[in-house]
């Protein structure tokens, strides 16, 4: 039954081989378990809802995935994204959470409406390759920076807005261990690093002190435990601003990037990983390519209605790859473990920000890879994907390092007479953003 639904044998793969996969790619992507919860939870979302949340989420698009294109590739709330719902979108603009995942569900429509039409190609088309590029480096070091931030190594200093915090505190120093310690791991190519890097640093802050009698690591009541209810979050989306022009043209920039991010993280990870697995064609065509993107916009919006930031296909998934998997039961695999780690909700609440700063880090040095591909010896090239890069961070905000970039890229293909280097929808991207900086459209 598994080979005529998987196709096993025409994929020269075998039952164990196919769940040995999973399991591999489960241990790569596992800290999302205790990091999405940890950065939505500033947000002021339940943190316990968002752990059964998190897994039911990534286990159900998992296996969605799995069925509908029988690829071996694993979906979760993204990284980046959930970054830019909790610190740009419900912190920075006031937004509450609830309207956020309103955004993210709408986003989801647009999303599967541009997948089934084709329209999704040419707004991919509308962004340079290297702004492209620019942009998961730039929300590599967001991420990276929200983790050094999270456990103090990085503080606000009023004369120069950033400095270093005190290293021989508790959560500085695990964190910087934590760093270290997954760092050797993946140079040593160890699977699973990152979880192993967050065992580490949890289990050494029993040791460290807090202040107030208290250490880094508090031990739970309990090992195992049913999981935690999901109501708290759950079918809580509102759309209050679909109500009034004013409250839409806010929240239209913010759906947007959401969309821009959600398109690019996707579309990326597909490749990366169906290349790996030999897949992709000579051409560059991916076979089943309408089902893979259909299922991550369904996916979003799954994600929406459960309560969490948008779910995206996972890089880790190329990991299950190189495990030698090559089908939809890798991907079932992962999804049941996904489900099968609910009844570790104690111990996953039990992680400090100390111990997910170092996965924050790791995951922004991964992404930061991207730079190496773009042609800094072309200026047309380099100051657009550099404004967006360093703005990212500096601006704490994804949309504005976005806008930023694709205003430099119109200007430069206009100013030096080749104004082919950006579509026509590239331009009137440019120009909503700049409209939004100079305050001549009513949102942000």
């Amino acid at each position: 039954m598994l080979d005529a639904l998987f196709k096993l044998k025409e994929n020269n793969t075998t039952v164990g081989r196919e769940m040995q996969a999973g399991l591999t790619t489960f241990a790569a992507m596992a800290y999302i378990l205790a990091v999405n919860p940890a950065i939505l939870a500033n947000a002021g979302m339940d943190k316990a809802a968002l752990v059964t949340v998190t897994a039911v989420t990534a286990a159900l698009a998992t296996a969605l995935m799995a069925l509908l294109t029988n690829y071996p590739i694993a979906l979760a709330p993204g990284m980046g994204i959930n970054a830019f719902f909790t610190f740009t979108i419900v912190l920075g603009k006031g937004v509450p959470w609830t309207e956020a995942l309103g955004m993210v569900f709408v986003n989801g429509v647009v999303f599967l409406a541009l997948s089934l039409t084709g329209w999704r190609e040419k707004i991919i088309a509308a962004i340079p390759h290297s702004l492209k590029l620019a942009i998961t480096a730039g929300i590599g070091l967001f991420i990276a920076f929200i983790g050094l931030k999270n456990a103090g190594v990085i503080v606000a200093n009023p004369a120069t807005l950033v400095a270093h915090g005190d290293f021989a505190s508790g959560p500085a120093a695990l964190c910087l261990l934590g760093v270290g310690i997954t760092g050797v791991l993946i140079a040593r190519r160890v699977p699973g690093a990152i979880v192993l890097g967050m065992v580490v640093v949890t289990l050494a802050g029993l040791f460290m002190p807090a202040g107030e009698g208290k250490t880094v690591t508090q031990l739970p009541a309990q090992i195992l435990g049913m999981p935690a209810s999901p109501e708290p979050v759950l079918l809580k989306l509102t759309f209050g601003f679909l109500t009034n022009a004013n409250a839409f043209l806010l929240a239209l920039p913010l759906i947007l990037t959401l969309l821009l991010v959600d398109m690019f993280d996707n579309i990326g990870t597909l490749i990366g990983v169906t290349k790996r697995a030999g897949f992709l064609r000579p051409d560059g065509t991916l076979p089943r390519a309408g089902r893979a993107l259909v299922a991550d916009s369904v996916a979003t919006l799954l994600s929406a209605v459960g309560g969490t930031s948008t779910v995206v296909s996972y890089i880790e998934s190329a990991s299950g790859v190189e495990a030698g998997g090559r089908t939809g039961l890798t991907g079932l695999t992962t999804a049941a473990l996904m489900l099968v780690a609910l009844f570790l909700t104690p111990l996953i609440l039990m992680v400090p920000a100390a111990a997910t700063a170092p996965a924050l880090v790791i995951v922004g040095v991964f992404m930061m890879q991207s730079v190496s591909e773009i042609d800094l010896g072309d200026f047309r090239e380099a100051l657009p994907a550099v404004l967006t890069l360093l703005s990212i961070p500096l601006m704490f905000s994804i949309a504005e390092g976005i806008g930023l970039g694709l205003i430099a890229a119109a200007v430069l293909a206009l100013g030096t007479g080749a104004p082919r280097r950006v579509t026509a929808l590239g331009y009137g991207l440019a120009v909503i953003f700049l409209a939004q900086f100079l305050h001549l459209w009513p949102f942000g």
